[in-house]
């Protein structure tokens, strides 16, 4: 970002060269990234439902979104008809700590997302709980809007209940994104659902679950060569 604001500054000739040019940029250390495995996600879904939280966390599971994006989800941007969510804004802290309601940082992240028939019935129920709240999952406590960080401390919550080891709840996101390839839903397909900014970001953040349909592909090519040598 500094690079693409100091050779903006050259092109308009404020300053004669771009400073940060020849800097070597350090290697950013990737975090271990772990998701919900796939025989736990009954016993997650499990213990949502038992606290009362199915609907939120199962929407999460085939969604991907973001906390912020969560919590700020209001009932009109659920498309009833057409079975999907539309993420236009995010709650986040501003410099002062309050809870604020903004636009997505990238375009991209404003997007339409295709949820199954079953999440779009579970949405309907929970919104009879609470058919006058405006929000699509108000707080029991005080009506209004979820924090994010309340939603992350019920996700630890719900691990401890289920008797499951801890997992972040963005990884949650990655969980959706995992199965999602490795299931067959292409590459371009959930890199628009989670909002990144291309799909090449998207299959270098998920080789793992890439590999898996590499390998398949590689097996039936090797059966179809088999057939004809």
């Amino acid at each position: 970002m500094l690079h693409n604001a100091f050779e903006r500054a050259v092109k308009e000739q404020l300053i004669l060269r771009n400073p940060t040019a020849n800097c070597i940029a350090p290697k950013i250390a990737k975090k271990e990234m772990r998701i919900l495995e796939q025989e736990h996600i009954s016993d997650y879904l499990k213990a949502a439902e038992q606290r009362g939280v199915l609907p939120l966390f199962y929407l999460e599971l085939v969604s991907g979104l973001r906390k912020g994006e969560l919590a700020a989800l209001l009932w009109t941007d659920l498309d009833i008809e057409n079975q999907t969510i539309s993420v236009s804004k995010q709650a986040s802290r501003d410099a002062d700590g309050n809870i604020v309601i903004t636009r997505p940082k990238t375009e991209n992240s404003i997007r339409r997302v295709s949820i199954p028939k079953e999440a779009v019935e579970l949405l309907i129920k929970e919104h009879e709980k609470h058919p006058n709240s405006t929000y699509l999952f108000p707080s029991p406590k005080t009506g209004e809007m979820y924090y994010p960080d309340s939603i992350v401390g019920i996700h630890k919550k719900i691990l401890r209940d289920a008797g499951l080891e801890h997992i972040r709840f963005h990884d949650l996101r990655h969980t959706f994104a995992t199965m999602a390839l490795q299931n067959g839903v292409d590459a371009k397909t959930v890199s628009a659902m989670l909002g990144h900014h291309d799909a090449g970001f998207t299959l270098r953040t998920y080789t793992h679950a890439t590999r898996q349909k590499q390998e398949e592909a590689a097996a039936k090519m090797g059966n179809f060569m088999a057939q004809v040598m």
